[in-house]
């Protein structure tokens, strides 16, 4: 049984020589879910001499961390959760010192320094602003691995470069380190540091292996006996153990799994009225909750897939997606006040239609029918990345059109969590989970996807909806390498008879770019494109040949010239 993510953490802090302690610090380590979503987390903030104010900075900015960090979205991953958190927190400290009497003199407001370090999964998070200090042991030697933000004037003069609550804006030092068992970190303010060298920092830590409180209360003595004049405040966190893979959706071994159901049969609640839809890779059925009389979709897990435990993750993870997105044009999940006894996912239940079978029973739909539609599934992929999740497997088989004409995105199995994704094994590899079709060629490449991925995806759809076609037809099948992507040939989508405009094929050709650094920057920009003319696209001139295929053209008049030489030898053979 693989074993979690476990530290041994020591700590200590002093006002050494001076009046009051303006460093504070914390760790938090939380049970699970939040362990393997969200990691432990270890801050400390140091409050500058010049301030009166600056421990209720370092306070609030440490306090806020550890409580507001948890707070984020689980979806979300530590970079982009604790950034949110600390650029709040520097609004708030900026905005106190603009109200308070030191609105013009910054160095006496609301200001601190902070280094904070997330440990999730097998990597340190670490975020750092200012001149505190987070270090690694290497054998007898301190490895520092943040830089100090201090300006030096001269020798006896210095002052801050960057720090919590000085400006508006917040720059932050981001980076991450690979851990492992055994591992040693140490934070540190310039209290501490500046008086005490790595000899005895190492030998305080081995000498108090078993009670790392001891170290740091050692190495905070050891710096007051040799002149610190500042406060002193040391964290020691040792990693004791790296989980081998994330345990929060490991429920799937614990529940079990249902059986094929058949209409009229209770099921944990439910009256089966039909079958909605069986493929390889789930079952959906028309229930009735027994208890509120709700009519609800179950979904159940495929009866080929239920020995492969990858798949059963997945499915126990669309629940927890959908939870998590709050959007009109996405499915949304179903609770009950009663046990749940079996691995299943409820959901509302949407009369209609999938968009593939739309598009069968409306062939040559007009353009502002294909825009709503388009733009109703834009924005329910906007909530999907808002959450940094990606859909993955957008196709017009995963939405659903209902009687009123609304879009619904459904099927989460493919999606990609950041935040999940950040705590899973190195050694996960980038399975392609979509559909070829629709499928962004990075993918193919092994590059991983992006929000531009899933605009490809839905561009393709659009494509579809206009035109009947698909943009590549089966070339995005045959992508083996980066020059398979790079010989893709779009198929203009322009044409007379349907009333397809060439700004709209414009718009179509960039969002559908094999390349996706040149699609649209963001999906709103593709949806009011499909609107609103770019008069890029209006220039309805040929481009010459040599403009757009550089390499092409000089190969025909390569061919050209070596014919006119051959034919030119003939001749003069010929006299």
């Amino acid at each position: 049984m693989s074993r979690g993510l476990q530290i041994s953490i020591g700590q200590h802090s002093d006002k050494g020589r001076k009046p009051i302690n303006q460093d504070f610090h914390g760790v938090l380590i939380p049970e699970e879910p939040l362990l393997s979503l969200k990691g432990i987390a270890a801050v400390l903030a140091d409050g500058i001499s010049s301030s009166t104010v600056s421990q209720i900075a370092s306070e609030s900015a440490v306090k806020s961390f550890l409580m507001d960090y948890y707070c984020t979205s689980e979806s979300w991953t530590v970079k982009t959760s604790a950034r949110r958190v600390l650029e709040a927190t520097n609004s708030w400290l900026h905005a106190q010192t603009r109200k308070s009497q030191y609105a013009y003199d910054r160095d006496k407001g609301y200001v601190c320094t902070l280094s904070a370090m997330v440990i999730k999964a097998a990597t340190a998070h670490i975020f750092h602003v200012g001149d505190c200090r987070i270090y690694r042991l290497a054998g007898k030697a301190l490895e520092q691995l943040t830089d100090d933000h201090r300006i030096i004037v001269s020798s006896e003069q210095t002052y801050l470069g960057r720090a919590l609550g000085i400006n508006p804006q917040l720059e932050i030092d981001y980076q991450t380190v690979e851990i492992q068992a055994g591992d040693t970190f140490l934070l540190a303010t310039d209290g501490a540091y500046e008086f005490v060298d790595a000899r005895f920092v190492t030998s305080a830590i081995n000498e108090h292996a078993t009670e790392l409180d001891g170290a740091a209360k050692a190495i905070v003595e050891e710096a007051y006996r040799r002149g610190s004049d500042d406060n002193i405040t040391v964290q020691i966190l040792r990693i004791d153990a790296v989980p081998e893979e994330t345990g929060v959706f490991d429920r799937s071994s614990t529940l079990p799994l249902p059986p094929l159901l058949e209409p009229r049969a209770m099921f944990d609640g439910y009256r089966i009225i039909r079958e909605i839809h069986g493929s390889s890779r789930s079952h959906i059925y028309l229930a009735v909750d027994a208890e509120t009389e709700e009519t609800v979709a179950l979904k159940i897990p495929s009866i080929d897939l239920r020995d492969n435990q990858a798949y059963l993750k997945r499915f126990l993870m669309e629940e927890w997606i959908a939870r998590r997105i709050d959007s009109p044009y996405v499915l949304k999940p179903r609770s009950r006040s009663t046990r749940r006894n079996y691995l299943y996912v409820a959901t509302e239940f949407v009369e209609g239609r999938t968009l593939r079978q739309w598009m069968l029973d409306n062939p040559r739909p007009d353009l502002e029918t294909v825009r709503r539609i388009i733009e109703q599934i834009a924005t329910g992929l906007r909530a999907f990345h808002r959450m940094e999740m990606l859909h993955q497997d957008l196709r017009p088989d995963n939405v659903l059109i209902d009687k009123t004409g609304t879009a619904k995105i459904i099927d989460f199995g493919s999606v990609r969590v950041a935040g999940v994704a950040e705590a899973a094994p190195r050694s996960a590899d980038a399975e392609i989970l979509g559909t070829v079709q629709y499928t962004a060629p990075e993918y193919f490449l092994g590059e991983g996807g992006s929000p531009r991925s899933d605009m490809f995806s839905l561009a393709a759809i659009c494509y579809q909806m206009l035109t009947g076609q698909l943009p590549y037809g089966a070339q995005l099948a045959k992508i083996r390498g980066r020059s398979d992507a790079w010989k893709l040939r779009y198929r203009p989508a322009i044409d007379a008879e349907r009333g397809i405009p060439g700004w709209i094929d414009g718009a179509l050709r960039k969002a559908l770019h094999p390349d996706p650094n040149k699609r649209h920057e963001d999906m709103s920009e593709f949806v009011f494109e499909l609107r609103n003319p770019n008069p890029a696209y209006l220039n309805t001139r040929i481009t010459p040949l040599l403009e757009r295929n550089p390499l092409m053209f000089w190969k025909l008049i390569s061919a050209a010239l070596a014919c006119a030489v051959v034919v030119l030898l003939a001749l003069l053979h010929a006299r």
